[in-house]
Order: C-alpha cells, then sequence, then structure tokens
C-alpha cells in the first residue's frame, strides 16, 4: 500500500487556463497572471472612469476578487470584459472568509481585495485581513486610485494641510452629539461621511457645536448629479431640507479659530458679560461664539445662567 506524503510545503496554485484580459475601448488587452500575494485595489466612487490601467491588469490578472457585493464589483468587470472569479468578503462573513483566503494565499494564489466603491479598508473591514496577510508574510501590494475621503477635501476649498477622517457619525442623537462635541476641539479640517437618512441630524448637531466654521457638504461625488455646497455650517443646517437625500454624503469641516484655544472659561465670560450690556442673549452669543470658537450650544447655556445673574451678581 502506497503511503501519502505529509509535506507541509505549500501547494502551487493550480494553473487558470481563463483568458486574462480586460477591455480599453475597442482593444482586448492581454495580461500576465499576478504574482502570489494580496492586492489593495483602489476602484472608483462613482463614475466607472476613474479606473486606473494598473488597476484593470490587476483585477484580470488576480486568481480571485473578494468584494463587499458582488452584484457591484460586477458591474465594474463587465464593463471591461474582465473574467476573474468573485468571492464575498465583508462585516458579516469576514470571520469565516478570512481563513479561505489564507489558505489560498498560502497555496501561490493571487488575490485581489476591493471595496464596492473608492479604496479598500477606508470603512470597511478588510484590515484584519491585511494584518493576517502580513503576518504570514505573504506580499501585500496596494493599487491606489479613487478616494472619497481626498476627492472631498480637494473640492470643498478647506484646508488640507491637516486634516481627521472621522468616517460615519454615531446614529443615535445623544452619541453622535457627545461625538462632536469632542471632534470640535481637533485642530484639523475634519471629513465625515453620511447617509441621506440622517444628513439633515448631522449637520443640525454639527452646526449646534461648531457653527461659525466653513463647511463643505458634498453630494454623489463623480457621479451625474454631483453636488458640492461650500457655506458655514449653520446656513448648511438651515437649508438641509432642501437637499436631495438619495445617495451618499461627505461633509467637510473647517478647523477651528486660530486663536480659538487661547480664550478661557472666563474669558468667554467676560466677553458675554460685556455683550449682555448692550444688546441681546442672542446676539451676545453670536459675538462670543465668532470670537472664541466655542460650541454654541456651550456658549448659550453660559449666557442664560448669566442673563439671569444679572447686573447685581457683577463685581463693583
Amino acid at each position: 500500500m502506497q503511503s501519502r506524503s505529509t509535506s507541509s510545503r505549500p501547494v502551487p496554485a493550480p494553473a487558470d487556463e481563463r483568458s486574462r484580459t480586460y477591455s480599453l475601448g475597442q482593444n482586448t488587452i492581454t495580461v500576465s497572471r499576478s504574482s502570489p500575494g494580496l492586492y489593495l485595489v483602489a476602484t472608483p466612487i462613482g463614475n466607472l472612469g476613474d479606473i486606473t490601467l494598473r488597476a484593470l491588469e490587476t483585477l484580470a490578472g488576480a486568481d480571485l476578487i473578494a468584494c463587499e457585493d458582488s452584484r457591484v464589483t460586477r458591474k465594474l468587470l463587465d464593463r471591461f470584459l474582465i473574467a476573474t472569479p468573485l468571492t464575498p468578503y465583508h462585516e458579516h462573513n469576514a470571520q469565516a472568509a478570512r481563513p479561505k483566503l489564507l489558505e489560498r494565499l498560502s497555496q501561490g494564489a493571487s488575490i485581489a481585495l476591493v471595496s464596492d466603491a473608492g479604496t479598500p479598508l477606508i470603512s470597511d473591514p478588510g484590515f484584519k485581513l491585511v494584518r493576517e496577510v502580513a503576518a504570514l508574510g505573504h506580499a501585500i501590494t496596494p493599487i491606489p486610485g479613487a478616494s472619497a475621503v481626498l476627492a472631498a477635501l480637494t473640492v470643498a476649498g478647506l484646508p488640507t494641510d491637516r486634516f481627521y477622517f472621522e468616517g460615519f457619525l454615531p446614529p443615535k442623537d445623544g452619541a453622535r452629539r457627545a461625538r462632536i462635541k469632542e471632534l470640535a476641539s481637533i485642530d484639523a479640517t475634519l471629513v465625515l461621511f453620511e447617509g441621506g437618512s440622517r444628513i439633515a441630524d448631522a449637520l443640525r448637531d454639527l452646526a449646534d457645536a461648531m457653527g461659525t466654521r466653513d463647511a463643505a457638504v458634498c453630494r454623489e461625488l463623480t457621479k451625474l448629479h454631483e453636488d458640492v455646497r461650500r457655506q458655514p455650517l449653520e446656513k448648511l443646517a438651515a437649508e438641509a431640507g432642501q437637499l436631495e437625500t438619495r445617495g451618499e454624503f461627505v461633509i467637510v469641516v473647517g478647523p477651528p479659530p486660530a486663536d480659538s484655544q487661547r480664550l478661557s472659561a472666563s474669558d468667554v465670560d467676560d466677553i458675554l458679560k460685556a455683550a449682555l450690556k448692550t444688546g441681546s442673549v442672542k446676539d451676545a452669543v453670536a459675538h462670543a461664539v465668532d470670537l472664541s470658537g466655542r460650541p454654541k450650544r456651550e456658549v448659550y447655556a453660559r449666557a442664560l445662567e448669566l442673563a439671569k445673574q444679572g447686573p447685581a451678581d457683577e463685581e463693583g
């Protein structure tokens, strides 16, 4: 009776007989099989014409494409006549799917990881796969391209030397407001994602906390109905009811005023007391927010307290 080998060496992936090609206009381009390893391939965020030539070569040359939603990725592959097999990899199946992908890599396969739109690992579960692939010593290659974060930053007309990507805000009101309060103190331009069903609520809470800051609301970037609105947060919040809510949004908020961190709570009190002597609470709050950069809700609450105390409680 013949004994079986128990060698633990990786078994080379079987030869893939399919044609490794993609189509560009009327031309069919033949590509070589991608070298073994994981490829992080950026895909268009809307306009399929934003795919890069290197991404097409990688997708066509890979043995397998791991994608969030095969229906979405299939549209891209069909556009360029790419026949690479697809397998689902998303937050709901990642724990079960990850070992299978790691096994394929150990056998010498080349795997392209894509998200539904943009650069993989930005607001998706891909980092765990990358971490484990790196730990096993397999090659990992980024194939850069479209990114909603960078597209929104460049079109917003706000400082780009320092920015903070927050992703999606919490869906519940209390948690969202608490998180926005934390974000308000970050000395950088903020970039946030939001869906149409919550865009008005998000803008309202952002305006309450940082209403004087310039901002931009970007909808359907790179698509047919792309819309970018640049205004102070307060005005964007006031006009949120006019927004078309279908599609995905990126909100970009400018950094706090340069002098906002130099004004203490007592400084704000002094500003409010002086303004309340000659004007209304509303005007005093607007003036203090402009000078301090502090959240409107915080300043308003303090103004009400000072107004109740009245002149008799002031020194002198």
